[in-house]
């Protein structure tokens, strides 16, 4: 198998992703902050499944030791640099979470739900507990156990799948549906939260995505199993995002 095969294998429902009509519903700043607090948790269990891979693919440990290939060691490093320590638009640096976290708060959306999330984690309680024992959205609740599954599984293969096709490769296309109007419809409002979505635009799609890719490609190599896990979950991942899309479409204040 191949980038190109696990391209043809997701190409269904990563179209029923990006064509998704949740993106022509987001029609008054009530519906864009509705957006957001499901949004939110994509953008912190990305960071989770990033550092997951960095875990797996360089040594984070002391006393350092040499682990895996310079090849993937430099591909997570630069990915993990971007999305970790991005700037915003005063060219201030901050993680893409942190960012989205200003932009909540910019559009007046609610981010106590994921805050008290990561209050639960940082206390020690496991994310299977917190996920176990929250109030959160069903949609919200299966995505997040999916990306936390694949990183639990310890296989990189599967995590730069997910990572990639779900992720990296994805991201652009879906955000240019939501880009389209908003600083339009909400002057001034909605700043931040723009700026989020043109940045992963720009960096996903002309840099990230490829060297993620690179990454794929690297991990699967000639093994036919790993390139068939990968696709596999490429697959899932792609509809645990319509999940929470049409999550988000089914909330009350989305007519």
């Amino acid at each position: 198998m191949s980038i190109s095969k696990i391209q043809e294998t997701i190409a269904s429902t990563r179209e029923q992703v990006v064509s998704h009509p949740l993106y022509a519903e987001l029609q008054t700043l009530e519906d864009v902050r509705t957006f957001m607090q499901y949004h939110v948790y994509a953008v912190w269990d990305f960071m989770s499944l990033l550092k997951g891979l960095q875990q797996q693919l360089t040594c984070v440990n002391v006393p350092w030791v040499p682990t895996g290939n310079a090849a993937t060691r430099y591909l997570i490093n630069e990915i993990v640099t971007g999305e970790e320590s991005d700037v915003d638009m005063d060219g201030n640096r901050c993680s893409h979470f942190e960012l989205y976290e200003r932009a909540m708060q910019q559009a007046g959306a609610d981010s106590s739900e994921i805050k008290a999330i990561i209050a639960a984690v940082v206390s020690g309680k496991s994310i299977q507990s917190v996920l176990a024992t929250s109030a959160l959205p069903t949609a919200v609740k299966g995505f997040l156990g999916f990306t936390f599954d694949v990183i639990a599984t310890g296989k990189a293969h599967i995590m730069a799948a997910v990572f990639t096709f779900g992720r990296e490769d994805l991201i652009p296309d879906m955000f240019l549906a939501l880009v389209k109007d908003l600083d339009q419809k909400f002057p001034g409002k909605l700043n931040t939260f723009i700026y989020y979505l043109e940045r992963h635009i720009e960096v996903d799609g002309d840099h990230h995505s490829q060297l993620a890719m690179q990454m794929v490609n690297e991990l699967c190599g000639a093994e036919e199993d790993k390139w068939k896990e990968a696709a596999q979950y490429a697959q899932q991942s792609l509809y645990w995002r319509h999940q929470l899309w049409t999550g988000i479409l089914n909330e009350k204040v989305i007519s």
